[in-house]
């Protein structure tokens, strides 16, 4: 009978050596990060500083590679169905994390069952801007040109469940006016739209746009932040340009998919974490609109359960849709 416990006892010692094993052997190579927007707009942006900074931390490359399309689900969705093995994990935010699975009649994956959550990192607000050519000099006379003029602008945003579109259909219920929506596959290719003046409004990241604004391209009339940006200090809030209590700033957040070892997201969050904190960092996210927001697994997990139907509410409130 001890003989049997004992070899019991034997035949269990590989398996719990395993994980704290397989932490300190992770990663031992390239590890690809999937950003699901395309190249040049603010959930670019970031990941590629962070990844530098990342790879710094974990001592192997860190590679970007941009899957844009479908609001961000395309590429979430490669992460979702990758092999959980650590070495493919996604920068995501609160539309392809959290508010698609109201905004989309179908979604290929579930993120609360398909996805590891690893960590958040960072909040980045929004700019609403317009082209020259539009004669609108702050978000009042916006409206009121909006208003004039039923149906006869557009705005463009990132994407289908964005913050930039969500508080765009927001605006147009406070206001009480209509536009239409364009979605691109990322903020990149929006204001190139903008600046060439297809679109006439934007509503893009502090990120891809304060360089633009600084450059007399486009003209900032709010931003969408709680408080003012030190990115565009000049520039109001929307709430501040007349309408109390609106507030749309986008989380970005690192996954992996589910049934990844917990010792290799555990290795992940707390690498991730890391360079949230980090002065860099914080220098690199200040550059460009963004402040850090570090969680780590467990708590970066709560976080998305609790936004998924917090996000669902907003979009039934505004009655937006992506089909």
């Amino acid at each position: 009978m001890k003989r049997r416990i004992a070899l019991q006892a034997l035949s269990a010692l590989p398996l719990a050596l395993s994980l704290p094993a397989l932490s300190q052997e992770f990663p031992s190579r390239a590890i690809r990060l999937v950003v699901p927007f395309a190249a040049g707009g603010p959930t670019d942006t970031l990941a590629r500083g962070f990844a530098q900074y990342l790879s710094e931390v974990l001592r192997q490359p860190v590679i970007v590679d941009n899957k844009g399309g479908a609001g961000g689900n395309i590429g979430i969705d490669i992460v979702a169905k990758a092999p959980p093995d650590g070495y493919t994990i996604g920068l995501g935010t609160n539309g392809p994390l959290a508010g698609n699975t109201a905004l989309f009649k179908t979604m290929p994956y579930d993120p609360v069952k398909d996805l590891a959550p690893v960590a958040r990192v960072a909040f980045v607000a929004n700019v609403i801007s317009v082209h020259p050519s539009v004669p609108a000099k702050n978000l009042g006379e916006l409206v009121a040109l909006l208003k004039a003029n039923p149906d006869k602008y557009s705005f463009g945003s990132g994407g289908n469940g964005t913050t930039s579109h969500l508080g765009g259909e927001a605006l147009k219920g406070m206001a009480g006016v209509r536009m239409a929506h364009v979605p691109y596959k990322g903020d990149g290719p929006a204001i190139g739209d903008a600046l060439g003046g297809q679109i006439p409004i934007l509503i893009a990241s502090i990120t891809a746009t304060a360089p633009q604004v600084q450059s007399g391209k486009l003209r900032a009339l709010a931003v969408t932040s709680r408080s003012r940006s030190p990115s565009l200090p000049q520039v109001p809030t929307v709430a501040e340009s007349g309408f109390p209590g609106y507030e749309f700033a986008a989380w970005y957040g690192l996954v992996a998919p589910a049934g990844t070892p917990p010792a290799i997201v555990r290795r992940l969050g707390e690498a991730s974490v890391q360079v949230a904190r980090s002065k860099a960092m914080a220098d690199k996210l200040e550059a460009i609109g963004g402040v850090g927001a570090p969680m780590g697994p467990q708590e970066f997990g709560a976080f998305m359960r609790t936004e998924v139907p917090r996000w669902a509410q907003i979009i039934r409130a505004v009655g937006a849709t992506a089909d």
